[in-house]
């Protein structure tokens, strides 16, 4: 390792270990300096301002985020993945409560493309699920409706513990959640009966979301690019309309 990438590397480190040690989340780069026996220009020179350092802060807690998910091998069961996809990230959050803060800050304008990287990653679960008949939206619109709704119990749960005391919080949420994106065929609870109408509401939107996974596992399917475009957005808007529609 060079001395340069040695030189970033501890400010990097000592920036984030200060982040997670502070009792607001927030650090001083004169601090920084301190700790990682560097002078301002050293870190000036590698990161720009305190935004930048913060900003590469934040790749970094995505990059340790992103180790388990990369590592995780996809089950039989896209259903049960998503279950753990979800356990997993809140668990991350309350085990690092400061830097999850920071990664989902509004001060960060552009988003890391490990932040998209684990977007994707929900994604590919979900396709799976659809190809299989399993959730009743398009992917990318359930992909917004899961990501949205686990960050927001994280933050809640790391930002005002006391409030958000319940322990199984976040599971009841998980489960209200899939229960919107589900087929009933999915419940996680094997005793529940969703009723023949509630089978037979989630047919069509379920049959058009999985239509839609297998037209773009199948490349198109003999389609040209426009026109398989176009199937794919007719069966999301059907998939995503629901019974209602």
């Amino acid at each position: 390792m060079s001395s340069t990438t040695s030189t970033r590397t501890r400010i990097l480190q000592v920036a984030a270990q200060l982040v997670g040690d502070s009792p607001d989340g927030d650090i001083s780069t004169r601090a920084v300096c301190e700790a990682a026996q560097v002078g301002a220009p050293a870190l000036y020179r590698h990161f720009g301002d305190k935004e930048g350092l913060l900003s590469a802060v934040v790749d970094h807690g995505f990059e340790q985020y992103l180790a388990t998910k990369r590592e995780r091998e996809a089950s039989a069961d896209p259903v049960e993945d998503l279950r753990r996809g979800w356990d997993s990230h809140v668990e991350f959050a309350v085990r690092n409560p400061n830097l999850y803060r920071l990664m989902n800050s509004p001060a960060m304008r552009t988003p890391p493309a490990a932040a998209l990287e684990s977007h994707r990653i929900l994604t590919r679960d979900l396709e799976r699920a659809a190809a299989q008949g399993r959730i009743r939206v398009a992917p990318e619109l359930a992909a917004q409706m899961v990501m949205s709704a686990t960050v927001g119990v994280a933050l809640m749960l790391v930002a005002r513990p006391a409030t958000f005391d319940d322990p199984g919080l976040s599971r009841r949420v998980r489960d209200a959640v899939h229960a919107s994106i589900l087929t009933p065929d999915s419940d996680p609870d094997p005793d529940s009966d969703p009723g023949t109408g509630a089978r037979e509401e989630a047919e069509v939107p379920s049959a058009a979301a999985r239509l839609s996974a297998l037209l773009r596992q199948a490349q198109g399917a003999g389609l040209s690019t426009a026109e398989a475009a176009l199937m794919k957005e007719w069966l999301d808007r059907v998939a995503n309309a629901g019974p209602e529609g």
